[in-house]
Order: C-alpha cells, then structure tokens, then sequence
C-alpha cells in the first residue's frame, strides 16, 4: 500500500530495524500526543514524516530521538515552542506540520487569533515580549538563514544563549521534517482537510 511516493507499511510488515524506530516513535513521549492529531492510521501506519523514518533507520532513530528531545528537553514552555513550529509550517506551508501543531497549539493555549496570526507569518499582539522574540527570531531563521547582530543579542538578551541554540536546532528539525515530506509527498490522515487549500 502506497502513502504518497513510499510504501505505507503496518507495524507487523517492519523489518527489525525499522520496527526499532516505530516502537521509539509510536510508544514514547510522542504517544501523548497521539491523543491531539493523527500520527497513525487504525493499522498502526505512521502519518505524516514519521513514515519516512522508517525507510533509513540507522538516520530515522537519532533523527525521532532528536525530535524527541526537541519537544521534551528544552528550556522552552510548551507554548513558545509551538510559536517556532508553527513559524515553520506556515513559512513552508506544510498540511500536516501545520495539521499536528495547530492542534497541539490550541491545546498549549494559543488562540484562535494568535493562530491565524501564525499562519499568516506575524506576531500576535497578545504573544509576551519573549514570545514575540521567539517567533521574530524564528522567522528570521527561516526566511534568511541567519541572524544579524542586533537580531542575535536581541534575542539572547530576552532568552540566553543556551534557549537561542535550542531554538536554532529545533528550526532545523522542523525544516528536517518539512522536506522529508516535500521529497515523499505523504497524503493527510483521511478526513483531514489541506489547511493551506487556497492560499495565496
């Protein structure tokens, strides 16, 4: 069974290797937020980027420990965090990254307003002053792959240096994610509308 360019595989169809990495992703922290979005259809096929995985698991498992470790081990609140993944969907127009994030925002308590101010690439005027750092410098990241002087003590004054490294690595993680579906094209879960359907 096809899901987008690659095989859409079911838990029990999984080389060793490949199970290793399904287990790691189906069975850890991520199994919370299972409960928010769809990661995997009623077969157990992984949604998503998380298919992708599966195909190289020697890079698949360090790269969902690091996603892992991204969403759980930061100095981040789980708000400001979904602020930069947010800025990365929207920027790329990713359904499904967009898809899981909106849900797992609106959860953290991002409103609806501050949702659509995402998607449309702004700070919202209810975000903090560290929240809107975030999200500025998160951009910046995105659009121009780098920081001018004043953007890099700016955002380190607000959140140290150590939150500004996270914040750099979990853009890449993102992005990471974002062309693992731009090379495989996987679908949205079944029932999931394109939230991206007609932009501009």
């Amino acid at each position: 069974m096809k899901h987008g360019r690659l095989e859409w595989p079911r838990p029990d169809e999984l080389t060793p290797g490949s199970k290793a990495v399904y287990d790691a992703i189906a069975g850890g922290p991520r199994a919370s937020a299972a409960k928010v979005f769809q990661m995997a259809d009623s077969d157990g096929r992984l949604e998503g980027p998380f298919n992708a995985m599966l195909t190289a698991p020697a890079l698949g498992m360090p790269l969902q420990e690091l996603g892992a470790a991204i969403r759980y081990r930061t100095s981040f609140t789980d708000r400001a965090r979904e602020i930069a993944i947010l800025a990365v969907a929207a920027h790329h127009a990713c359904d499904y990254e967009w898809y899981a994030h909106e849900a797992l925002g609106a959860k953290c308590g991002l409103s609806s307003d501050e949702l659509a101010d995402l998607k449309a690439g702004v700070s919202a005027s209810t975000f903090s002053p560290s929240e809107i750092v975030i999200h500025t410098t998160s951009c910046a990241l995105i659009t121009r792959r780098a920081l001018t002087d004043d953007e890099s003590a700016a955002a380190v004054a607000t959140l140290g240096v150590e939150a500004v490294t996270e914040l750099t690595i979990l853009i890449g993680y993102y992005e990471c994610l974002q062309l693992l579906m731009g090379a495989w094209q996987p679908p949205l879960p079944a029932g999931v509308l394109d939230p991206f359907e007609g932009a501009a």
